[in-house]
């Protein structure tokens, strides 16, 4: 991804730059939304578990594989496949993976028995890893250096908003209807978004290759290594906390069961907006913008069991803890383009595979922690790993990302 971010490369002040072109910014808006395709497609079962259980004759748990199966490869293929792709153009390949996607989704809608659902999620999985490892890439580079804060706040503005409108979308469509309508519908979007990609995106070569020792060898930059590190803890402790959403909100705040729903719709919202004011912060500091967010994180969290014990300041704590999730990905993104410009791709594989694998990771964990001491546990868990994240983050010499 060096060629892929060569604008955040260069050693000098580029000059100023003429207006984007639309379809400049039309091919931004469809790679973000192919992402939100991708996200939505990743987490569409979450909601339709007890739908497709019962269509398929297996049990919930069992149902909970298509889930955890395409985070876990989505983990693996997001550093391997940019080694296997070595020079293909990347207008290409973003394009293959999302007809895998697509088919897989298809699949997956059409499936008669739970061992092709489940074989067609391996394909999700492996399709959402390699996308993401090169989503970012692609966006910044179709808009001047001064526009790259503003493209990767795009690309990563529609995993956030597939999260607030897309699954909850496809739960109700479910819902209405059956669970393979709401497949259908997903791919019937991935289709689009093909088509769009198709007629908006230039080619874009790759003039460098990723190898293992590149990856190995961004784990030797202080600074990539800490990023990557903050992935995995505020991604792990959003996760292990969130998955729980539902009763913290009830049991700790007491909201009633029936503005769950609008709640996480608020904190969803509120994570899009997280994400565009972190974008604009990183221009300037990425570094900071991701203390900040790391510490509105966990503040939000510890504050939880105390100030959110009650319907007012649970939803005023979720609302805060939406901003700062939101700008995570957007901040950490920001750090390694600046962090490692010359290995931008290398290294944003190495942070997709981290986001991927705490997820499956942190809802893990925190269903043992929850288990073990109630969600009161597993919020002071999830604060304590925001807290180290920033520490992490903050340890890091301000000099490695200027």
């Amino acid at each position: 991804m060096s060629v892929d971010t060569a604008p955040v490369a260069s050693a000098t002040p580029a000059p100023p730059s003429p207006n984007v072109p639309l379809r400049s910014w039309l091919a931004v808006i469809a790679v973000a939304t192919a992402t939100f395709a991708m996200v939505t497609v990743e987490s569409l079962p979450v909601g339709l578990l007890t739908a497709i259980s019962g269509g398929l004759g297996v049990s919930p748990g069992l149902a909970g594989l298509t889930v955890t199966l395409p985070g876990l490869l989505a983990a693996i293929s997001a550093p391997v496949l940019p080694i296997l792709i070595r020079r293909l153009d990347r207008r290409l390949v973003l394009l293959s993976l999302l007809t895998v996607m697509l088919a897989a989704t298809l699949t997956s809608a059409l499936a008669p028995n739970f061992g092709v659902l489940l074989a067609s999620r391996v394909f999700v999985g492996i399709a959402i890893g390699g996308f993401w490892a090169l989503a970012a890439s692609v966006a910044v580079r179709l808009v001047p250096e001064r526009h790259i804060p503003r493209a990767t706040s795009l690309a990563f503005g529609g995993a956030t908003a597939a999260n607030v409108l897309g699954a909850p979308a496809a739960t109700l469509i479910g819902g209405l209807t059956d669970w393979r309508i709401a497949f259908g519908v997903v791919a019937a979007l991935g289709a689009l978004v093909a088509v769009a990609l198709h007629a908006l995106l230039p080619k874009l070569p790759a003039t460098t290759t990723v190898s293992p020792r590149t990856l190995v060898a961004q784990l030797r930059n202080p600074a990539v290594r800490a990023a990557v590190t903050a992935t995995f803890l505020l991604v792990g402790a959003h996760w292990a906390a969130f998955t729980f959403i539902s009763p913290i909100l009830q049991q700790t705040s007491g909201l009633d069961a029936t503005l769950i729903g609008p709640a996480q719709l608020a904190f969803g919202v509120a994570g899009i907006l997280g994400t565009f004011v972190a974008g604009s912060a990183a221009a300037r500091d990425p570094r900071r913008a991701l203390i900040v967010a790391g510490v509105l994180l966990a503040a939000s969290l510890a504050l939880f069991p105390l100030v959110g014990a009650t319907p007012a300041g649970g939803l005023v704590l979720l609302v805060v803890w939406g901003l700062a999730f939101g700008g995570v990905p957007v901040g950490v993104q920001s750090w390694i383009f600046k962090a490692a410009p010359e290995a931008a791709e290398a290294a944003t594989a190495l942070n997709t595979s981290m986001f991927n694998l705490a997820i499956a990771v942190g809802a893990a964990v925190g269903g043992v922690i929850v288990s073990m001491t109630g969600t009161t546990g597993v919020l002071w868990i999830g604060a304590a790993l925001g807290v180290v994240a920033g520490l992490a983050v903050w340890a890091t010499g301000r000099s490695l990302t200027r």
